[in-house]
């Protein structure tokens, strides 16, 4: 039998222009993310990958199967209490990665109104 390949030319990946205010939030975030991430984690002492700041359209943070923490750099528009509670909650997940009672538990460690905290986080929105 014959394989035929058809080669098709790469599509260029879109560039993203970044404004001048933009690149400044994601300054903030990275600096207050690394900072509270350090803080927190001396509690955890939990094993994480890397520490990524990203636009992402529907999520404030996520972590990884490999250990990454991703975070949204609007984080850096967040109240102080918001920030900690999105930078525990993704390390939490390098423990329990699902929201059941451990992982509850494990917030309250050091966030102990996590639950209210994620009510206030819904009423904030990325635009």
């Amino acid at each position: 039998m014959l394989n035929i390949f058809i080669l098709r030319k790469r599509k260029k990946a879109s560039v993203k222009k970044v404004s001048p205010q933009s690149k400044k939030l994601r300054a903030a975030a990275r600096a207050i993310v690394l900072e509270r991430v350090e803080y927190f984690n001396q509690h955890y002492q939990l094993q994480y990958g890397r520490i990524f700041i990203k636009d992402q359209k529907t999520r404030w943070g996520s972590c990884s199967s490999k250990g990454n923490l991703n975070f949204n750099y609007r984080i850096a528009m967040l109240p102080k209490e918001l920030q900690d509670y999105l930078v525990v909650h993704e390390l939490c997940h390098l423990q329990e990665m699902n929201h059941g009672p451990n992982f509850w538990k494990l917030m309250m460690e050091q966030i102990p109104n996590a639950k209210a905290l994620n009510k206030e986080l819904k009423s904030y929105s990325f635009k």
